[in-house]
């Protein structure tokens, strides 16, 4: 199982902080999740970068087998 942890706008989109899933592929786990917001999560996964157990991508298709954790990050203004 793979934690999702979700900061700024997309936990604002989302409605939670955190959450689980058994997806195999990152792109289905961000597609499977029930969002506060759907519309808005829907076109803010476009523009997330993902830390994959650490390791940063931009690759939905990123397998996440023996994958721990998945923190997705919005675009950040200033940095």
């Amino acid at each position: 199982m793979t934690t999702i942890r979700f900061f700024a706008a997309a936990r604002a989109a989302v409605g939670v902080d955190e959450t689980t899933t058994t997806a195999t592929v990152l792109d289905d786990a961000l597609a499977a999740v029930p969002a506060a917001d759907a519309e808005r999560w829907a076109r803010l996964r476009e523009r997330c970068s993902y830390l994959v157990d650490g390791v940063s991508t931009r690759d939905r298709a990123t397998p996440l087998v023996d994958v721990g954790v998945v923190d997705v990050m919005p675009p950040f203004a200033g940095g």
